[in-house]
């Protein structure tokens, strides 16, 4: 009889432990991780982003407790992006490279689609002359739409760490370029840019740091700079422009070889541009004078793309005209 009792409380304590080991694992203080990271690691749809992120090292920041929001592109952005740059794989493309593509995919802090408004923010990547921080130009008009050429799909995917927005395009680096034309404040710009055949700004303004002419520095006058332009000159239209004229105009918003942030402009300071020179007042803002006491404002500053900088202005800047 005492056997049978013994033998009881054995069973009985076994059942006791038991559950309070059971219990020690359902109150335990690492659950499941659910970080940007594992969210591409546990999804086949992005098995290409997730092997972009090992090349570069990239997924130990997405899986760290630092909030992000990432534009995800999925497997068949990246077959498009590597089919259109001449690679075979992932494994093909530059590492430097390849990492500065993935950080322009990723904006700090978490940004829920409701939040996020037509304009720029910066990305992680970065300019490789001055290290500033790229831009992102985001338009709302009509869903969401990033540097004009990729589209969120699938928003406000809540992980651990952020929120992803899945995107339908690879979001390539922006060259100044890419934001004159996404930007519908430089409609007219991009229509000045493109008017004669013989211009070649587009694809001057596309090269990549690393070859001359750039990095640029772009003094952008917006649609309405050039419509005070028009009423200033007596004519309707850009077509009544001399071809000349409009084109030492240009070069003249533009400077060459150097990326100028709006911190490194000095009062007094002369810009030499492809074009003409003009000077810049920076006791209050910052305002240029043209070569005919014209005088104008830098309304936005620093629009950072890959090769080189955007510095709006509410004017247009002439060369001497006499």
């Amino acid at each position: 009889m005492k056997k049978v009792i013994l033998n009881s409380l054995l069973v009985l304590v076994a059942i006791v432990f038991a559950s309070c080991s059971s219990d020690d694992d359902n109150n335990s203080s690492n659950p499941t991780s659910n970080t940007i990271a594992d969210f591409v690691n546990e999804n086949p749809n992005y098995s290409t982003l997730k092997s972009a992120l090992d090349l570069t090292n990239l997924t130990p920041a997405l899986s760290s407790s630092t909030e992000f929001t990432v534009f995800a592109p999925d497997n068949d952005s990246f077959e498009a992006f590597l089919s259109s740059n001449g690679f075979n794989s992932i494994d093909d493309v530059p590492l430097e490279v390849l990492e500065q593509v993935l950080l322009n995919h990723v904006i700090q802090g978490v940004n829920a689609s409701s939040s996020l408004s037509t304009g720029y923010v910066k990305t992680l990547a970065e300019e490789s002359s001055t290290m500033n921080k790229i831009d992102m130009y985001i338009n709302t008009s009509g869903g969401v739409m990033i540097n004009g050429e990729s589209s969120v799909v699938a928003a406000d995917i809540t992980v651990d760490n952020g929120v992803i927005h899945a995107v339908d395009n690879v979001i390539s680096l922006p060259s100044v370029v890419t934001f004159a034309t996404a930007d519908n404040t430089f409609n007219t710009l991009v229509s000045a840019l493109t008017r004669e055949s013989s211009f070649t700004y587009v694809t001057t303004l596309s090269t990549t740091n690393g070859t001359s002419p750039a990095p640029f520095t772009i003094f952008a006058p917006t649609n309405d700079a050039f419509g005070l332009l028009l009423t200033e000159l007596g004519v309707s239209s850009l077509n009544d422009i001399a071809t000349a004229t409009l084109e030492a105009t240009l070069n003249t918003h533009v400077v060459g070889g150097a990326n100028v942030l709006s911190s490194t402009l000095t009062d007094g300071m002369t810009v030499t541009t492809l074009g003409d020179t003009f000077m810049l007042n920076t006791t209050s803002g910052v305002i240029f004078t043209d070569q005919n006491d014209r005088s104008g404002n830098v309304i936005i500053a620093d629009v950072q793309a890959a090769n080189g900088i955007i510095h709006v202005v509410d004017k247009v800047i002439l060369p001497q005209l006499n």
